[in-house]
């Protein structure tokens, strides 16, 4: 499968932005955070930048609105180390689809009850 060069851009954008949340950002609103996916338009203008947030819900605010107040920092940071001429604007969002998961695999847990697991 060929890879289009905003598929090869979110990869990359995937591992920097984890790598500078990690170790760069000092911003002590940030929880431990990880980017799970990014998914960049065709024109390399705009990415989306999910995001999965170990804690309760007070600490995943806090540290979307981190990652918001570091925006600029992030988006030129990308730019400068992927070498892209425009660094796409980066949209935060919470990605909420492990807790999700969590959910339905604890109620299909319950469904079955827990004698047909033994």
């Amino acid at each position: 499968m060929q890879n289009t060069r905003a598929e090869r851009v979110a990869q990359m954008m995937q591992r920097e932005l984890g790598t500078m949340i990690q170790t760069e950002l000092k911003d002590p609103r940030i929880g431990f955070a990880s980017i799970t996916r990014v998914e960049v338009s065709r024109d390399l203008s705009v990415a989306k930048v999910f995001v999965s947030v170990l804690g309760s819900a007070q600490n995943a605010h806090e540290t979307m609105e981190g990652l918001t107040h570091a925006v600029g920092f992030l988006r030129g940071e990308v730019g400068r180390r992927l070498k892209l001429r425009h660094a796409p604007e980066l949209d935060f969002r919470l990605d909420e689809s492990i807790e999700k998961s969590m959910v339905i695999q604890r109620l299909m847990h319950d469904l079955h009850g827990p004698d047909e697991h033994e």
